[in-house]
């Protein structure tokens, strides 16, 4: 009996695996985009973390600073959308899971 429900386990964590990577190859398909300036600058990121597209809004061109700035800003908000989204994608795998036990996403 013992044995049957290692084997049982350890087949239910192999599937756990396999969904967990088809997961993570969707989350690098899905784009997010992260603002800043009230939209002035904006950055298109996937949730595997590499920038499809920056925009920005002719009115930032002229200050160098400020453009600098809002580009770190809109880079900031886009990986908040993407451990927004991750966290959301993943949080079926972590609800079997007893408490204070979790995956890193």
């Amino acid at each position: 009996m013992m044995k049957g429900g290692l084997g049982g386990l350890m087949k239910q964590a192999q599937q756990m695996q396999a969904n967990m990577k088809k997961a993570q190859e969707e989350l690098a398909t899905i784009e997010v985009e992260g603002q800043s300036g009230s939209g002035m600058v904006k950055v298109t990121m996937t949730c595997a973390h590499e920038v499809r597209r920056v925009k920005l809004d002719d009115s930032v061109m002229d200050d160098k600073e400020m453009l600098e700035d809002l580009i770190v800003a809109a880079l900031t908000d886009a990986v908040k959308q993407v451990s927004a989204t991750t966290k959301a994608k993943m949080s079926g795998f972590s609800a079997g899971l007893p408490p204070g036990m979790s995956l890193p996403f």
